[in-house]
């Protein structure tokens, strides 16, 4: 039986194989910081990207943003058609993006970076942030034609870590400060990004739009990947006060997340204001906040990580009993229930049960 509250992962991280994972994925990420003085700055329009990087490939975006069965679903019906999955989604020969770089180069570490899904089809966004751009040394990079009517999981989500990949190879930036956001719908789509790859983007800024995760709309990742999001992504909210559909909707995210053991939340108050973008002073402070570091408490993220586990034994406990009492119907229930709201943490033990009940599909 699915939960009513979003459960959460199943046994706690191993941190140091979260930070290899980490390293391997910034590998694929690394920055040639030799290009870094000659790469342009300041606002450019339709600008052309040509690297591509597997973290945005069609294999790796089905394993981290697609739950467990519907992966697997995917995959036997391509095996059935003798089919296979291509590279990419994305032929970047045809896309343009909007970029903004701040023209003091950093000290230390680098640039601060900001991936931004613009629900229009333009990146209108850049122009009034750029004090604020400019003043926490944070690059600014936006798809263009990524708008809310555009395809999610081969367009808008692959447009957005390739925006990334590109802009880390021609300047110098800090892989502990980059971020995803996005406004209204845009919005969330930078929370399945940010849950999907915490080893690519430390932060998220939800401005004006967010839902809970554990949901078939925002299925948790696989269980390396969720522990690191808990353990070191900060989600950042952002929301006029008078837009009161969508303070809605954060108040229930942050009960979601704060339920998967996800502590490190910030909102920033923006009084007498509606659904709109947030002026330059509002958004400089969310980019204070997505600054910090996440530091959860170690000991409370053991004792809500066992809980989970505790209570995702359980229930799988249950669905097993029912393959093995031969009720299959209400064992196949109990699986796609277990998959929408455990997602990746459920994926082995649901998939291995789903292949006894339908071998042949």
């Amino acid at each position: 039986m699915a939960r009513s509250r979003s459960p959460r992962p199943p046994s706690a991280a191993n941190r140091q194989l979260s930070s290899i994972a980490r390293l391997a994925a910034l590998a694929l990420l690394a920055i040639p910081f030799a290009r870094a003085a000659e790469a342009p700055t300041g606002l450019q329009e339709s600008v052309a990207f040509t690297a591509y990087t597997p973290l945005a490939g069609n294999a790796e975006r089905m394993r981290r943003l697609l739950s467990p069965l519907s992966a697997w679903r995917m995959q036997r019906q391509l095996a059935q058609a003798h089919q296979r999955l291509s590279d990419q989604a994305i032929d970047l020969t045809h896309e343009r993006f909007t970029l903004y770089v701040p023209p003091r180069a950093p000290p230390a570490r680098g640039y601060a970076l900001l991936v931004f899904v613009s629900p229009w089809e333009d990146a209108r966004e850049a122009r009034q942030w750029l004090p604020a751009l400019d003043r926490h040394d944070t690059i600014f990079v936006s798809a263009l034609d990524s708008g809310n009517d555009k395809d999610v999981l081969n367009r808008r989500e692959p447009l957005a870590l390739l925006a990334a990949w590109n802009v880390m190879q021609r300047y110098r930036v800090d892989p502990d400060h980059v971020y995803v956001g996005g406004f209204s719908g845009g919005s969330k789509v930078a929370l399945r990004l940010a849950l999907a790859y915490p080893d690519v983007f430390r932060g998220v800024l939800l401005e004006a739009g967010s839902e809970p995760i554990g949901t078939p709309a925002i299925p948790l990742p696989p269980a390396d990947l969720f522990h690191e999001f808990q353990q070191a992504v900060r989600v950042v909210y952002l929301t006029g006060d008078r837009d009161e559909y969508h303070q809605r909707e954060d108040a229930h995210s942050r009960e979601s997340l704060r339920a998967w053991c996800v502590t490190a939340l910030s909102s920033v108050e923006m009084p007498w204001t509606a659904h709109e973008l947030a002026d330059a002073g509002s958004f400089s402070r969310a980019l204070e906040y997505l600054a910090q570091p996440a530091q959860p408490d170690q000991d409370k993220l053991a004792r809500c990580r066992a809980a989970d586990a505790r209570s995702l034994q359980s229930e799988m406990l249950r669905a097993r009993a029912l393959v093995d009492a031969g009720r299959r119907d209400e064992a196949r229930k109990l699986l796609e229930q277990l998959d929408a709201s455990y997602g990746g943490l459920a994926g082995p033990q649901a998939i291995a049960l789903m292949r006894q009940l339908d071998p042949q599909r």
